[in-house]
């Protein structure tokens, strides 16, 4: 199966560390595999309203279709985000949101479709410790386990100023094999065996 991976831009800044470092780590995969970037700041979802047990049919908008068959067509799912307060940023955190939409309407065959695939991250952080980025890293797992789809991890980065992160030496060597490794099942980690 030929994969096709989807990397989702979610930072607030254009070429900000987080993407320099997710294209560094996408400049290892194969020649032949497809890219998709897109910038989640050009494809703007709505506020989400959480109307899955309504009875009406909510119209949907032409940036969630657009992203929601984007999503669909990938094999691989790359979020790429910023941490902010210690999570995904805004437009990340809006765009799974409509995953919660999309496991009902327009077709509630989402997450069967979605468990086939693989869900990785990357980010960059402005602190040394990396266990700061914990909640943004158990966002991306829980989702990933929720939804039955492997999780690749995410890579971590460190960078304030722009272009800071290409200093940061293990992030760079990490980037280098981050693609290449086998992504397991996504699990909660309390869930037994």
């Amino acid at each position: 199966m030929t994969r096709s991976f989807l990397f989702l831009l979610g930072s607030a800044r254009a070429c900000g560390n987080t993407e320099m470092l997710a294209r560094l780590a996408a400049e290892q995969l194969p020649a032949a595999t497809e890219q998709r970037w897109l910038n989640l700041t050009e494809h703007r979802l709505a506020d989400f309203v959480d109307g899955r047990h309504d009875e009406a049919n909510r119209p949907h908008h032409e940036a969630e279709e657009f992203l929601r068959q984007a999503t669909l067509a990938a094999t691989d799912i790359v979020i790429a985000s910023p941490l902010y307060w210690y999570s995904v940023s805004s437009y990340t955190k809006r765009y799974l949101d409509y995953w919660s939409r999309w496991l009902r309407t327009p077709d509630p065959d989402f997450k069967a479709q979605m468990a086939d695939r693989t869900l990785w991250g990357v980010t960059a952080l402005a602190h040394r410790e990396e266990e700061v980025a914990a909640p943004l890293v158990m966002t991306l797992n829980h989702s990933a386990a929720y939804m039955g789809m492997r999780f690749g991890g995410v890579l971590l980065g460190n960078g304030s100023h722009p272009g800071q992160v290409l200093d940061d030496e293990q992030a760079i060597i990490r980037a280098k094999t981050f693609f290449a490794q086998d992504a397991p099942l996504a699990r909660f980690p309390y869930q037994e065996g």
